[in-house]
């Protein structure tokens, strides 16, 4: 009994094997049921991709923009911001002080913008008050010289006016000695008489001459007095010319001084500040931007898209597509229509990609590919949600789906077989 068992093998192993439930068993589906399922359905495929077609899309980014652009202002000059002078949301005009920048520069001395304008400031003191000193000796100087002269002009009617006398008494002593003569010819006087009424003339002649000459040089002085008056004149006027060029160089130099130490910026037109970039004690190098204004004269707005070169020949003016923005999900507020504007015919430029944020760089900088800009004119210019008006803004990003080549759907499935046979074939025209 100790090598055998019990049972054998064979009755436990049907015992295991003996079903205990309750089994339902079913007829199958008839033949030409299955058959024609299966009929209709390859009928279908094929009839699907005979005339059925599917049009190529692609989704490329883009972002909302105002005709006219909205205007970024950035830093001149590397400084620290003390003092922001306007508010995000008001409306400004060309030329409003936006940020006060501090660059100047600190030495032993101190601030040294500070301490070159207390110097020059100085300086221009100076130089005004020589300049008042100067007008004053002007204005003592000529009124003396005009006193002079009109004295000089004075005394010389005087004199003229005693020539005159002296000539007409001169006139009345050579008829007396006319008459002296006559009469000595005729024995009524002496010889003495006639010589004493000659020597009267001659001696009042002499006094004419001397009247005459006295004229002359109150003239000659008359002259240098004019003439030294108007030397004076256009020397103090030049001495002051030179101290006004002196102080418009000091003046200039101050506003270099000033820009040196405080630069102003202002807003470059009119518009409403949008958003502000920097805050009061931030420093700011040169092309940091500091803040961004949407002019107040908007048209319409406009998106910008990037579409790569593969896919320009697909596309046209007047083409649909449809845009979906990242601000509003297009799970909720669904995808909105757009009409193509104008394709830019030239690939875009570093430069021009740089000014767009959505641009597709790499993260070094470099371009991505060729891309070309697309302008495309929106249906909707405002989003309308549960009776509220969302505005658009500039630099909304959105993203976009192009429609592009339509075809059957067999020919994309012999797509496969195209590229083989690129891959084959010889020369063209060859």
């Amino acid at each position: 009994m100790n090598g055998r068992r019990l049972f054998r093998q064979e009755a436990l192993e049907n015992k295991k094997a003996k079903w205990a439930g309750k089994a339902l068993l079913t007829s199958g589906y008839p033949a030409w049921l299955v058959s024609s399922c299966c009929a209709i359905f390859f009928l279908t495929l094929i009839f699907t991709v005979i005339f059925g077609s599917y049009t190529r899309r692609i989704n490329v980014n883009g972002e909302v923009i105002t005709q006219p652009r909205a205007i970024n202002i950035y830093s001149p000059a590397q400084g620290i911001v003390s003092a922001v002078l306007a508010n995000t949301g008001e409306t400004l005009k060309k030329g409003t002080p936006l940020f006060q920048l501090d660059i100047s520069r600190e030495g032993r001395s101190g601030n040294l913008a500070t301490n070159t304008t207390q110097a020059i400031d100085k300086q221009i003191l100076e130089i005004k008050d020589i300049l008042k000193r100067v007008e004053k000796n002007k204005a003592i100087s000529l009124q003396a010289l005009k006193e002079q002269l009109m004295q000089s002009e004075a005394a010389n009617q005087q004199s003229k006016a005693l020539l005159a006398s002296s000539g007409r008494g001169m006139a009345d002593m050579r008829n007396s000695m006319q008459s002296y003569e006559e009469y000595q010819r005729k024995g009524l006087i002496t010889k003495d008489q006639y010589n004493n009424q000659r020597y009267l003339f001659y001696q009042q002649q002499n006094s004419w001459l001397s009247l005459n000459n006295q004229i002359i040089q109150e003239e000659i002085s008359a002259s240098r007095l004019r003439s030294e008056l108007q030397t004076n004149a256009a020397d103090f006027d030049n001495q002051i010319s030179q101290y006004l060029y002196q102080l418009s160089e000091l003046n200039r130099q101050r506003m270099e001084a000033d820009a040196g130490g405080m630069l102003i910026v202002n807003a470059s037109s009119n518009g409403r500040l949008e958003s502000l970039g920097v805050t009061e004690g931030q420093m700011v190098s040169p092309g940091d931007s500091l803040a961004q204004l949407t002019p107040t004269d908007i048209n319409a707005y406009r998106l910008v898209l990037w579409v790569p070169n593969s896919s320009l020949p697909y596309i046209k003016p007047g083409d649909t597509l449809n845009i979906r923005y990242e601000a509003f999900p297009f799970q909720k507020f669904g995808q909105f229509s757009g009409t193509i504007m104008s394709i830019s015919s030239v690939p875009a430029s570093p430069k021009e990609l740089a000014t767009y944020s959505s641009a597709p760089m790499n993260p070094n900088g470099s371009l991505a590919g060729s891309f070309y800009k697309v302008v495309v004119k929106l249906k909707q210019q405002q989003i309308i949600q549960d009776n509220q008006k969302m505005m658009l803004s500039s630099g909304l990003k959105a993203q976009v789906t192009l429609f592009l080549e339509k075809r059957p759907l067999w020919k994309w499935m012999l797509s496969p077989f195209y590229d083989m046979k690129k891959s084959i074939m010889g020369a063209v025209n060859g």
